[in-house]
């Protein structure tokens, strides 16, 4: 027992004697580590924001638009589309609204400088636009129907265009083509639909008072019932146009979400692989390091082996080195793998799920068994691996090494 702890104690000393080389090639392992845990973590946090997102805000939402055409005027849906919608059995609510073009916005107190005039999307909506969107506000209200009753110039605005303009901070109103509308209220983000997070949003009875725009929407969206939302969708464009001529495409917007998710899944794997590629460099690079080693320590090894050492420690003095290399080269690029997924999780507002469900090897481990030890296991574990293979060779090296012949070499 007291010549492991020897040979742990001269490995050791070995490693310390020469920080700046063993810094630069425990750089291979850390890339490679934080690099496979930062792929795996940045990934599975954005899936845990895409799977809370889909929770609160349900993934059978459906959104039907009027297909874009050749003619001069936009194509259209008929007023009572909602109504016609509504009727659908499988269909627990809907909501119309119409982009409305050709409006320059401007904040109230730059009304009459040219340069704050900004492009925004403005839009129409009715008083069940946040039951059916399942969308909240951040402050303020709603469009009522008292609003689209009397045409009244009240405006919502996206939560990116409260922030850019300040209305959250007193300023409550906007002008539209020189009109003033009285800011009622901030929706908050909406990740299904980010054309209203910028958007300002008007009652559809006062866009056609002041725009002579009309009554009509352009888009539909529709909550269905969560076990027959492809059926619902099926069946839209045939509710929406009643044998009309409009060509209407619908989309599931849970889908896009999905897509993207699917997209970042391709990512984790591009990274994972860049994060191995990077270990097996790292390996070689030990491997080299290590090799050079035994050419200039070959006085003190035939020192060693003059005094009685075996080959078998000569070679667990190495081995042992390489080893220590790699975990602690594992060990800090964890440390950084994880630091890199909490900052960027912090910073783009996802939920912090470092580890996801992991299929190794065919054997299917659930999420609760795979945390962040696990993960860390794994980095340091590949880690671990890449070093004692790129040790054996330098190891066997040294080992094989004659006193007389360390006399050459040195």
């Amino acid at each position: 027992m007291r010549s492991v702890r020897d040979l742990v104690g001269v490995a050791v000393a070995g490693l310390t004697a020469r920080w700046s080389r063993t810094l630069l090639i425990m750089l291979g392992p850390i890339i490679g580590v934080s690099a496979i845990v930062a792929a795996v973590g940045l990934t599975e946090s954005a899936k845990g924001d895409l799977q809370e997102t889909l929770a609160a805000l349900g993934d059978n939402l459906i959104r039907g638009e009027a297909a874009a055409s050749f003619s001069a005027d936009a194509p259209i849906f008929t007023e009572d589309v909602v109504e016609r919608v509504n009727r659908l059995a499988t269909v627990e609510g809907s909501t119309a609204t119409k982009a409305v073009s050709g409006i320059i916005t401007t904040p109230y107190e730059a009304a009459r400088s040219y340069y704050t005039a900004f492009p925004t999307p403005v839009l129409t909506a009715d008083e069940h636009f946040l039951d059916v969107m399942q969308v909240e506000l951040v402050s303020g209200r709603w469009l009522n129907s008292f609003d689209q009753d009397t045409a009244a110039r009240t405006a919502v605005v996206g939560i990116g265009l409260a922030d850019e303009f300040g209305f959250r901070e007193g300023n409550r109103t906007i002008k539209l083509n020189d009109l003033d509308y009285g800011v009622v209220g901030v929706v908050e983000r909406y990740p299904l639909d980010p054309v209203f997070d910028n958007a300002v949003i008007i009652p559809a009875s006062t866009a056609d008072a002041d725009f002579d725009v009309g009554l009509e929407p352009d888009t539909v969206y529709v909550r269905s019932d969560p076990a027959f939302t492809l059926e619902t969708e099926a069946a839209l464009p045939v509710a929406i146009n009643l044998g009309g001529d409009i060509e209407t495409s619908t989309t599931v917007l849970s889908d896009a979400l999905e897509a993207e998710a699917a997209a970042d899944s391709t990512l984790q794997i591009i990274v994972a692989a860049m994060g191995l590629l990077a270990l097996i460099v790292g390996g070689v690079g030990i491997a080299n390091v290590m090799s050079i080693s035994v050419i200039q320590r070959s006085a003190e090894i035939g020192i060693r082996r003059a005094l009685g050492h075996g080959r078998s420690l000569i070679a667990w003095q190495f081995l042992i080195e390489s080893v220590a290399v790699g975990l602690l080269g594992g060990l800090a690029g964890a440390l950084v793998g994880v630091g890199i997924v909490v900052y960027a999780s912090r910073i783009a507002g996802w939920v912090f799920v470092l580890s996801p469900e992991l299929d190794l090897f065919g054997i299917q481990l659930p999420s609760h068994y795979v945390g962040v030890p696990t993960l860390y296991l794994i980095g340091v574990g590949a880690a671990l691996l890449t070093s004692v293979f790129a040790g054996l060779y330098p190891s066997v090296k040294a080992a094989r090494l004659e006193p007389l012949e360390t006399l050459r070499l040195g």
